[in-house]
């Protein structure tokens, strides 16, 4: 009976395996392809290949796509980085404070990871429009800051619990602060912990659409999201560049995911059965 039904979950991976690169493979050959074979046959192989695409996107007299490149590299390094710094030490003082409101601060954190961003995003471009903060990069940092900081510190706190005490305890009777304690001797081992962290910040804030787009503005200018979404206009039909435009603004998220993938998987699982 096992015989005769074995082939039936490689069947299946193959078919659910089909349905997710779909997408990918379209995107793909419509790169290579001028706009009037993308509609006259999306699926079908460029023939031949070209790069006109490709082009034409790298040097649009606009510069939309290196201006995008520019702000969206700025944005996600800005957030990512001061989201990763405040979440190991909040977490850090959350699970050495040993105080019963701590556990209360983290629920609260998470709770409002449950909130969407569509839904928080009217109060929150007022409330920047208040302080002078509206249509500029600190303003958008910091909305991006503020929202992703939770999840950041819930994974940090897997990690820290994981940190011997007996290895602070040794630093103090050496002479050092809690400060210096934590940066020398605890963040060094959250490597794993912040590795997952700029993956998936890294990901999520590159391939933010609604924050851009409205905290920002055309002042501030646009990021490859927003870039893509204002490169199709009532009277463009290019469809060939659009793909072009999604494959690089792709390529620097997947580089940077490469760079740490041996650390995510460790980050995921320690953060997830420590403590």
């Amino acid at each position: 009976m096992k015989s005769r039904t074995s082939w039936v979950r490689p069947l299946l991976a193959i078919a659910v395996a089909a349905v997710f690169c779909l997408p990918l493979y379209v995107a793909l050959v419509n790169v290579f392809k001028p706009s009037t074979d993308v509609v006259a046959s999306p699926l079908a192989l460029p023939a031949p290949p070209a790069l006109d695409n490709i082009e034409h996107v790298l040097s649009r007299p606009d510069g939309l796509f290196w201006y995008g490149l520019a702000n969206s590299v700025i944005l996600t390094t800005l957030t990512i980085l001061i989201t990763t710094v405040l979440a190991a030490m909040s977490a850090y003082h959350l699970v050495r404070s040993g105080r019963w409101w701590s556990r209360a601060v983290l629920g609260v954190m998470l709770a409002g990871l449950m909130i969407p961003p569509a839904v928080i995003i009217l109060p929150i471009t007022r409330i920047l429009d208040a302080v002078g903060l509206m249509h500029t990069m600190p303003g958008a940092v910091l909305v991006d800051v503020g929202y992703y900081l939770p999840f950041a510190v819930f994974v940090f706190m897997g990690f820290v619990r994981s940190v011997p005490r007996e290895l602070e305890e040794a630093a103090a009777v050496d002479g050092a602060g809690r400060f210096r304690t934590f940066w020398q001797v605890v963040f060094p081992l959250l490597r794993p912990a912040s590795a997952s962290v700029l993956i998936f910040l890294g990901v999520w804030v590159w391939n933010d659409f609604l924050t851009p787009l409205l905290v920002l503005g055309p002042g501030a200018g646009n990021t490859v999201t927003v870039g893509i979404f204002r490169s199709i206009g009532p009277y463009q039909q290019d469809f060939g560049a659009v793909f072009a435009f999604m494959l690089l603004a792709t390529l620097p998220v997947l580089v940077f995911y490469l760079a740490l993938q041996k650390h995510f998987v460790r980050g995921l699982t320690g953060g997830a059965t420590k403590g």
